[in-house]
């Protein structure tokens, strides 16, 4: 594993202006785009846990990089998302974007760093499809 060259463990250039929880999808899309998984990885606390894909959990900084090591082998192209509001809590701003792939949702936790930075903790990646069939009215 290459050094930390960046603010709070990250290694990537994109990732150092992490000053409000809403760049961090920004800086997403941009990492995953450019095939950076140790980037993406850098996003999120050393013990964060992250559901991808739903219903599979996945703890850990390092599994989490090996997570995305697999997504970027299937797909090389991400779009930014529009974030619904964020709601702060101190150190704690969940985040959420409207699903681009039609998904039923993603949304993240993120929480301020020492330094002011921001990394996720929790991560639901959405990618699963709506309930089909008729809805309960």
């Amino acid at each position: 594993m290459r050094p930390p060259r960046w603010p709070t463990g990250c290694t990537s250039r994109a990732a150092g202006s992490r000053t409000t929880p809403e760049d961090l999808a920004r800086i997403w899309v941009e990492l995953a785009n450019s095939g950076d998984a140790e980037g993406l990885a850098d996003l999120y606390e050393p013990d964060a846990v992250m559901a991808f894909p739903i219903g599979n959990t996945i703890v850990g900084r390092t599994a989490i990089r090996e997570a995305f090591e697999q997504m970027l082998t299937m797909q090389s192209h991400y779009e930014l998302e529009e974030s619904l509001p964020t709601l702060h809590h101190g150190d704690l701003a969940p985040t959420s974007t409207i699903p681009a792939d039609h998904s039923a949702g993603r949304y993240q936790v993120a929480r301020r760093q020492p330094d002011g930075t921001w990394l996720r903790i929790l991560h639901s990646s959405g990618y699963f499809a709506r309930p089909e069939g008729p809805t309960a009215a």
